[in-house]
């Protein structure tokens, strides 16, 4: 069997590139929202302090958390306000930042601590 050849013409027709339709941008988020609400394990754990595993530990015990689709979201106030409650104690606990003055924080423990004391003292003279 011989090998057969057909002439082809190639002509190569140039193809017209679709435009690609200009991107869209999210809305930018607003700051006091993005400050009061924390979206993610990764956003929940890095207020927290604590590894992703552990939000969700705390999550399965009780935590407030809620998932909106996709993405579980979380309130700091509400955070705080659990962590406080875990402590034991009856007011929200703070989770410190870096930029976070913590002298109106540290009087009002310091206030605490000494009423503390002086309640101690009048139960034990009863």
């Amino acid at each position: 069997m011989d090998a057969v050849f057909y002439p082809v013409a190639l002509n190569v027709i140039p193809m017209k590139k679709k435009q690609k339709p200009a991107k869209k941008r999210r809305p930018a988020i607003k700051p006091t929202a993005q400050n009061e609400r924390l979206k993610g394990w990764n956003e929940i754990a890095s207020f927290l302090g604590q590894p992703v595993a552990v939000a969700q530990r705390w999550a399965r015990s009780g935590m407030p958390v809620t998932r909106e689709g996709r993405f579980m979201y979380a309130s700091r106030e509400e955070l705080s306000g659990y962590l406080g409650r875990e402590a034991g104690l009856n007011v929200p606990v703070h989770i410190v930042t870096e930029n976070m003055d913590l002298s109106a924080d540290l009087k009002l423990a310091l206030a605490h601590a000494r009423a503390g004391k002086h309640n101690k003292k009048k139960k034990a003279k009863r």
